[in-house]
């Protein structure tokens, strides 16, 4: 069994797979027995043989590159390249993130001081090498409503301030999808990512259903890296519409029925009233009305791509 099973899920952005792969290769120490395990979710031809090409010529002994023929998503593709893997924690990486020093050795040692930590997450950096915000709160209709530094200032125990500084480990809410080290019993105790959830909010449901089976989530602000936010997806209206799809799923599954209809209806009306001065919400606005249901994702359109 490996110590850390590394997986990266490529969709059309090969090249920055492949500089992910090599910074993890380059500063990761040799007394962490790790297998890296890249995920190509069904990419165009091009991209796919791009990367193939690279992977083939990698030296690195416990590599596999496996490829869906369908985009599965990003908690999917994860939960794809896990059937590949044999070790006590998984890292889920993002393929638009480089590493700064030896991550997974710091987090690797983070996570094993306390048993009752599920998840850990490293401090991100922009390109600029200046500090972005690496944990977030819970979703909820008081964070929607009121924001998060309402919740940063009636609670700060619970909400810590995203955008601090910190030198030491942190309990936060989740840690972000861009690079996280989790427990594999602890995951695969409690199923794993929610392969119904295409794109976004995948970490905060998987952190909230680890609390609620007694595992904690933590910054560990000594483990550095590059995030190129957003670099492997595009921002677009399907993009936002999912954003919102996936936001409204997890508010019904976490706190009920009620909850879910209070913030439908908040954002059937803010976005009635965007969508008369930006037309390009009309998509979004119908997607709503329809009750925003996951028959309206993206994962319910994509296909089976077969270079055969």
């Amino acid at each position: 069994m490996f110590d850390i099973a590394v997986i990266i899920i490529n969709y059309n952005s090969s090249k920055l797979t492949q500089e992910c792969i090599e910074s993890i290769i380059e500063k990761t120490t040799s007394a962490i027995n790790f297998q890296i395990i890249v995920v190509d979710n069904s990419s165009e031809k091009e991209d796919y043989l791009k990367l193939k090409s690279f992977c083939d010529k990698i030296a690195f002994p416990n590599f596999q590159l496996v490829r869906s023929k369908v985009n599965t998503g990003f908690g999917g593709g994860n939960m794809f390249g896990v059937q590949f893997s044999n070790a006590k924690y998984y890292a889920f990486i993002n393929n638009d993130t480089l590493f700064l020093n030896d991550c997974l050795s710091i987090l690797k040692s983070a996570i094993e001081k306390d048993n009752s930590i599920a998840v850990v997450g490293g401090q991100s950096y922009k390109e600029d090498e200046k500090q972005m915000v690496a944990f977030d709160h819970f979703a909820s209709l008081t964070k929607e409503f009121f924001g998060r530094d309402f919740l940063e200032k009636t609670n700060p125990k619970k909400y810590p301030k995203r955008k601090a500084t910190y030198t030491a480990p942190l309990k936060v809410n989740y840690v972000q999808g861009s690079f996280m080290l989790v427990n594999a019993d602890k995951f695969n105790t409690v199923g794993g990512f929610d392969t119904n959830i295409f794109l976004y909010y995948e970490e905060t449901d998987l952190c909230k259903r680890l609390e609620k089976n007694g595992g904690s989530s933590y910054l560990i602000p000594d483990a550095k890296y590059i995030h190129y936010h957003g670099a492997s997806t595009p921002q677009n209206i399907a993009i936002k519409t999912e954003l919102k799809i996936s936001l409204l799923y997890i508010i019904r599954k976490h706190y009920g029925y009620l909850s879910f209809c209070i913030l439908l209806n908040y954002l059937r009306f803010n976005y009635l009233i965007s969508s008369i001065f930006k037309p390009k919400y009309g998509y979004l606005l119908k997607v709503l009305i329809a009750g925003a249901p996951l028959s309206k994702s993206l994962k319910a359109k994509q296909k089976i791509v077969d270079f055969n």
